[in-house]
Order: C-alpha cells, then structure tokens, then sequence
C-alpha cells in the first residue's frame, strides 16, 4: 500500500493550518519549469501534508502565468497521492452568496494562453476527463464540512477564464445564462495536469462575490472580494485541517481511477517516444513509462 501525502494548493493565507507539525519550506526543482514557490511540507495527524501557494508568498504570480505544469510536477515529486485546491470564485447563483463553499464537479475551460498537458510532441497521451474531480475527496470535504459547522454545497460547475480583468457584464450574463455556477482564474489547467499525474484532485471553491451579472453587485469591487476571502480564510484552514486529520493513513483508491489515468492513456509506440521528453516525465508518468506496450 501508499501511505498518503496530502497536496493542498492554494493562498498563502493557508500554510497556517491548525495541527501542522514539524513544516518546514523544501524547494522542489521542475524540468517543466518554476513552481510558484518553495513547498510546505509538515504532518497533521501523523500524514505528511505538502501545501503550495498558487500565487507565489506574497501573491506575486498572477492566474494566467503560473506554471501550472511545473506545480503539478512539483508535487508528484514530493510525493503527493491526493490533492486539494482551494480557489476564490464568483457566484452566478443567488443561493451561492459571499462566504459559501462549493465542492464543483465540472469545469468549463475558457482559458488560451496556458500550457495544458505534460504530454505532446515525441509522447502523445489522452486521459478521461468526463469527471475532473475526485468523488471520494469530495466526500471527505463534505464530511470535514459538516463536522466543522461550515456550510459547503457539494456539485457545481466552475467556469476558469482567463483574467487577469473580472469579466465584463455581457460575459457574465453570458455565463449566467449557460448555466455555469462559479467562475475563477485559476483551476484550469490545474485539474487536467493534475488528472495527467494520476492525482486525485477536489476544489474547494469559495464566494467571494456574485461577479457582475447581479443588479444589487453590478461590478466586482476588489476591496470587498479581498474582506470577504479573508473571512474565507479561518474556515478554508479549519476545513482542510479537518480533512487531512480524518484522511486514511494509507492512500484509498480514486473511485473514478484518477490514480491510474494513464494506463491505456499513452499512444505513442514504445520505440517512437522521445528520450528527452521521457525524462521529463519521470515524476509524472514513471509509473507507466517502464511498460514495454
């Protein structure tokens, strides 16, 4: 069996967990390229727990250039089995108001100029995707929810675009009217890089406003969204605290099989990869990359 490593990305605001042992900053070398920061890495519970600000300490990296394959890769080589993302959204949805929580289930990606697979030219992979998020994390989230007092509604479907601007107001009745139910700039192309690594992934998607699309909020103001992510804050740590605590010692498989994603993923003949992108692809696809098929 694997022992369970815990990925957490998110804020800065979060390596301040409650029952985090013995963290310590551990900067992880990427050949995809540079993390957003150093990685966290301390126990909660006896489970080793790796946290990564999204943003850069300090929130220096904005959404679209992040280097979202190198964060990935970063955590697969630090030994991560599950992930959990923590991301500010908007909400499309009166009942979705400031301060609530949304386990999402689906993503739409409206994002351009991001990098989105480790695979490509010299190893070709396709990997499902139908179902991006983990039921078995998202049934952890909402037991630790409830067992904290924190209101999370499970099921959603998050919009990423591209920012770093909020939308304008056509685009938000646009995604309105679509029947989106968050929108962020962050999760894409996380969850499908994530996917690619065979790690288990949830977001935990919190409110931070309702975007533009509402006659009340007719445009985002900054200084509201920063007051309300910061109320955020308290409860985000005490979920994923919670979470990690009540987690197996030993990592449980993925139900849908995010955990073995690439097994019939990689189509390129075993003769025909790349021996250079092939080294790349030590953390992410070892598992699979020694198979002579």
């Amino acid at each position: 069996m694997t022992a369970s490593v815990i990925g957490v990305i998110g804020g800065s605001g979060l390596y301040d967990l409650p029952g985090l042992t013995n963290a310590e900053w551990v900067k992880v070398e990427s050949p995809w390229g540079q993390p957003s920061d150093e990685l966290l890495i301390g126990e909660i519970a006896g489970k080793k727990l790796v946290f990564l600000p999204r943003h850069g300490r300090g929130h220096r990296v904005p959404p679209s250039e992040i280097d979202y394959r190198a964060n990935i890769d970063a955590l697969k080589r630090a030994g991560v089995t599950d992930v959990i993302s923590v991301s500010a959204v908007g909400s499309y949805r009166e009942d979705l108001a400031p301060g609530t929580f949304v386990l999402v289930d689906q993503f739409v990606d409206r994002t351009v100029r991001r990098a989105s697979s480790f695979f490509g030219k010299g190893c070709v992979a396709h990997v499902a995707f139908g179902h991006p998020t983990s039921p078995g994390l998202m049934d952890r989230l909402e037991a630790a929810a409830k067992a904290e007092g924190i209101a999370a509604v499970r099921g959603g479907t998050y919009v990423c675009m591209e920012g770093p601007q909020f939308s304008t107001l056509a685009e938000s009745r646009w995604y309105k009217s679509a029947g989106f139910d968050v929108i962020g700039m962050t999760n894409m192309p996380e969850a499908k890089l994530a996917r690619e690594a065979e790690l288990p992934y949830a977001t935990v998607a919190m409110v931070t406003d309702f975007d533009c699309w509402h006659p009340d909020h007719d445009h985002v103001d900054v200084k509201s969204v920063i007051a309300v992510a910061h109320a955020n804050a308290d409860k985000a740590k005490r979920l994923v605290a919670r979470f990690a605590t009540d987690f197996p010692a030993e990592h449980p498989a993925c139900p849908i099989g995010s955990d073995t994603a690439l097994d019939f993923a990689i189509m390129t003949a075993h003769d025909a990869r790349d021996p250079a992108v092939l080294a790349k692809l030590d953390a992410v696809a070892g598992r699979v990359l020694s198979r002579r098929s």
